[in-house]
């Protein structure tokens, strides 16, 4: 049986589920950080919000942003005293992120990760990298760092352009 105090609980735990899920990637403002999967868990215990999140790796700059804007859009959306938690086990991986975010990154002009985490291409270098621009796969790596530690700097043959490819981690 459900209770009214359970029913209200649940609508307060989405509540704060949903503001805490429109905050942006600093560096890549066009993905929030459910896309990501860095937004691991929303927990309310009476007035009590604590918010549960895994950088996307442990020296992330971006992670003290993400927490400030936690903390504020929970404010604003009536938890005045929300807790961050930052938690590195299990190590966030790109197979956290959504399908949505892959096709943000696209459409944004960053390659998204091939494939899965741990895959033997990953692994020795030899990923197939599309183009973000024009689809190509004629493609190849300039750097293995591009405009951010997670991203490897390419370039497409076949259009010119270059372009960051979010590493598949």
């Amino acid at each position: 049986m459900v209770s009214a105090l359970d029913t209200r609980q649940d609508e307060r735990r989405a509540r704060a589920r949903a503001a805490a899920a429109e905050v942006c990637d600093p560096e890549i403002p066009v993905l929030t950080i459910a896309d990501l999967g860095v937004l691991r868990d929303v927990e309310v215990a009476g007035d009590e919000v604590t918010v549960t999140i895994t950088p996307t790796y442990s020296g992330c700059p971006a992670m003290r942003m993400i927490e400030f804007e936690i903390v504020t859009r929970l404010a604003e959306a009536g938890f005045p005293d929300a807790q961050v938690r930052t938690v590195l086990s299990p190590a966030w991986t790109t197979d956290w992120m959504s399908q949505e975010a892959r096709e943000k990154l696209r459409a944004y002009g960053i390659a998204p990760p091939q494939g899965r985490a741990g895959g033997r291409g990953a692994l020795f270098g030899h990923d197939t990298v599309a183009c973000p621009q024009c689809g190509g796969t004629d493609t190849e790596r300039v750097s293995e760092f591009g405009s951010t530690a997670c991203k490897a700097l390419y370039r497409c043959r076949s259009c010119g352009e270059p372009f960051d490819y979010f590493k598949c981690i």
